[in-house]
């Protein structure tokens, strides 16, 4: 979960650079080029980022970082608000990156701390220097992006069915990958049918200061526990499939309960900030979810799964039948009109 973060971060501040500049021009171009070799090297050091490659991924992370903020600079050279804005964050995005480069000469305990201190600098840098003037984002192209990065999480979540599937297709290894199907399809309807489209409306609505925190809590925030809950079912959907008749044990009843019930909690905090109502039906699922946890750790793991998709299926179908007539309004104002 940590590397999540630290690669978490990486990507966003990219989003959010290249949602309002041409990427694809000049200089920009190679400096683009460059920062997608050195996050290939952090990628490839990953499995060993708290190991043997710890200071590997450290090195490659901070110069990821810092073509960043060369990026930055250069697309702000003539832009007075959006130096200033780099200047402000320039000290926290480099201070956090540099201490994941000490926490790979350190071991255990003192290696986990540094790693939290520096994502801790480095989260709440925005937070602390302020969203001034010169932090810009095209709305709708900020979106769509992290639409995508919440298809490309759930499409591995279903690499997982296989992964833990392996080659011997039994009944139950069957329909635990159906119930997985079941649960990853319920994810992307809870995202992509009516909540992606409200915060859509909602972000294109909003200018100036508004657009900057909006982009900042809803979308550079939020989707991380998304992302982070996606990761752990996948985890404990593998362990299901490894051994769908034995009792989970605490990580993976963790991650397939725990997991599926952060997603759903940072959706319903994320409809909250874009319409300022909560959704019930979502926060009643997410609170069954928590509680399957112990459930869980006393019952097949196929059972668990199972249970985890009966919750899922009912939020669906609840809302979509409830809700019928303000979602069509929702997803076709046109005919609706």
């Amino acid at each position: 979960m940590l590397v999540l973060a630290a690669l978490w971060w990486a990507w966003s501040v990219y989003a959010w650079l290249s949602s309002a500049i041409d990427v694809d021009e000049g200089g920009v171009r190679l400096v683009m080029l460059a920062s997608m070799g050195a996050m290939l090297i952090v990628a490839l050091a990953v499995p060993g980022a708290f190991g043997a490659d710890a200071v590997l991924f450290g090195f490659a992370y901070l110069v990821v970082r810092l073509l960043h903020l060369v990026l930055s600079a250069v697309a702000g050279r003539d832009d007075p608000d959006r130096n200033s804005a780099l200047l402000r964050f320039a000290p926290t995005a480099t201070l956090g990156a540099l201490l994941l480069v000490l926490a790979g000469f350190l071991h255990g305990d003192a290696r986990i701390a540094v790693w939290v201190f520096a994502l801790a600098v480095d989260y709440l840098g925005p937070v602390v220097i302020g969203m001034g003037r010169g932090w810009r984002v095209a709305p709708e192209h900020f979106a769509e992006r992290h639409g995508l990065i919440i298809l490309i999480a759930l499409g591995e979540s279903i690499i997982a069915i296989g992964v833990g599937a392996g080659l011997d297709l039994d009944t139950e290894v069957i329909v635990g990958a159906v119930l997985g199907i079941v649960v990853v399809s319920a994810l992307w309807w809870l995202y992509f049918d009516v909540a992606a489209i409200l915060a859509r409306r909602r972000f294109a609505q909003a200018d100036g200061l508004e657009l900057s925190r909006f982009a900042l809590r809803s979308y550079s925030y939020l989707h991380l526990p998304m992302i982070a809950g996606i990761v752990l079912f996948a985890f404990g959907l593998k362990t299901t499939l490894h051994h769908p008749g034995d009792e989970l044990d605490t990580v993976a009843a963790v991650g397939l309960c725990g997991g599926t019930a952060l997603y759903v909690l940072a959706e319903v905090v994320f409809l909250f900030q874009t319409t300022g109502r909560i959704f019930r039906r979502r926060t009643i699922g997410t609170i069954a979810l928590f509680a399957l946890i112990p459930i869980a750790l006393v019952i097949p793991a196929l059972a668990a799964l199972a249970l985890v998709s009966a919750v899922c299926a009912f939020v669906v179908a609840y809302e979509a039948l409830r809700h019928r007539e303000h979602r069509f309004q929702l997803r076709h104002p046109d005919l609706a009109a």
